[in-house]
């Protein structure tokens, strides 16, 4: 059974004393191979040796997305490309992605996050391990695979979609620990349904899905329909991917890999840090990574902090699950789309007026994304073959810079709503 147990039930004095001492090492050595934190620690006016406790944390400046973008690609690594085994990337607002690499050891200890939250789930190495979660730059495909592999279990590396064959080899292989976007586990759940799947003949006892918001309800929902226990798992490329955070059985909140990552919760008007049990933007400073550390980077992601030990013997801290972000980023079937993204397909296309909204709708199971676009009055009027082909091209560009399906709609002018502050660019009409 893989369960570190001498890490994650490590006594919290213990524990401290371990990431103040991987927070110095990498301080250091952001400073020292970085030229970008080199010029934000001088900017803040604060140095690597001014780090003597983890409360000096606060000292440190914030990453951002932006300073992702700034330095794209490999511009905050602090290894030589030679030392870097494998990048990963997430969808950015101009079309460049955020870019992240990982040496042979970040790897390992990925492994073991991910390996982690299977074994809390209750897996180990008997279990049949189906990975429905994308392969590919997105970090959640060979995430959970290298876990599953590191716990010993028998891996599925199916990836996303072809329902029908996710439900075959369901049934024929006997799989026990299902893995996929809790949306994609629901309409997975509808189609097995449909086809006259006998539920009771499946061997499925888990599920541990992510990347993107869910709800209380939809877990009760995923468990009555699969008679599974449903469980959460938190990552972001920006940190390392899946498995920076995880749920146990007791299902009270997702267990931190401390050993790895130093949370912080924020106040996100004025970036003081908040006590536990307040609610606020979270933050990740990463202490045990090679080839892409990165200092106090906030998610934009709400959630709570809570300090006090679970009933499963983990010391580590616990987050809630997201309850919302503090931009305008959305999460639509575990894809990153920014409102911004739209805009310049609408700029660089030009046979538009530049008044747009993102309208984001749950039917059935499954998040659609429609953009709604404003044309001329003399456009709207012209010829239907000319606002097909204004549409078609739309929705083409905008499909290969979201990297997913979005409905396109031509509406009249003054149809999307102004606003004399910031627009509203997107409306949410998911009950997560």
């Amino acid at each position: 059974m893989f369960w570190q147990k001498e890490l994650e039930c490590m006594p919290r004095e213990e524990l401290r004393k371990l990431q103040l001492d991987k927070l110095k090492e990498t301080v250091q050595r952001v400073y020292d191979k970085v030229p970008f934190y080199r010029q934000a620690f001088q900017a803040k006016g604060v140095e690597p040796g001014d780090i003597k406790s983890l409360e000096d944390l606060r000292k440190l400046p914030f990453t951002v997305k932006q300073d992702l973008r700034d330095n794209y690609p490999f511009g905050l690594f602090t290894v030589p490309m030679e030392s870097i085994v494998r990048v990963h990337a997430s969808s950015g607002t101009t079309g460049k992605p955020t870019v992240v690499g990982y040496t042979q050891q970040d790897i390992v200890n990925w492994s073991d996050q991910v390996a982690r939250s299977i074994t809390a789930a209750g897996e180990s190495s008997s279990s049949m391990v189906q990975i429905a979660y994308g392969y590919g730059l997105f970090t959640g495909g060979l995430g959970f695979h290298y876990g599953a592999e590191r716990v010993g279990a028998t891996v599925v590396p199916i990836s996303g979609g072809n329902s029908k064959r996710q439900l075959m080899l369901m049934e024929d292989f006997g799989t026990t620990l299902l893995c996929c976007t809790p949306s994609y586990a629901l309409n997975l759940a509808e189609e097995a349904h449909e086809n006259g799947v006998d539920f009771s003949k499946l061997k499925l006892k888990t599920g541990i899905f992510g990347a993107e918001p869910w709800s209380l309800n939809m877990r009760k929902e995923l468990e009555a329909k699969w008679g599974i226990k449903a469980m959460d798992i938190y990552g972001l490329s920006e940190i390392m991917g899946p498995g920076v955070s995880y749920e146990c059985i007791c299902q009270k909140g997702l267990h931190i890999s401390e050993d790895f990552f130093l949370p912080e919760i924020i106040n996100p008007e004025t970036g003081e840090p908040l006590p536990y049990g307040e609610k606020g933007e979270l933050v990740f400073t990463t202490i045990d990574k090679e080839g892409f550390p990165i200092i106090r980077y906030r998610t934009r992601d709400i959630s709570i902090l809570h300090e006090d030990k679970c009933d499963c013997g983990r010391t580590f801290v616990r987050m809630e699950r997201v309850t919302g972000r503090t931009d305008d980023m959305l999460i639509i079937r575990g894809v990153n789309v920014f409102p911004s993204q739209v805009e310049s397909v609408l700029l660089e296309i030009g046979e538009t007026e530049p008044h747009y909204q993102l309208v984001v709708d749950r039917k059935g199971t499954l998040d659609e994304l429609e953009v709604w676009v404003e044309v001329s009055d003399k456009m709207f009027s012209d010829e239907v073959r000319r606002l097909e082909d204004i549409e078609r091209k739309l929705r083409q560009e905008i499909n290969s810079i979201l990297g997913i399906g979005a409905k396109i709609k031509l509406v009249e002018p003054k149809t999307i709503p102004r606003s004399e502050g910031k627009a509203k660019r997107v409306v949410d009409k998911r009950e997560i």
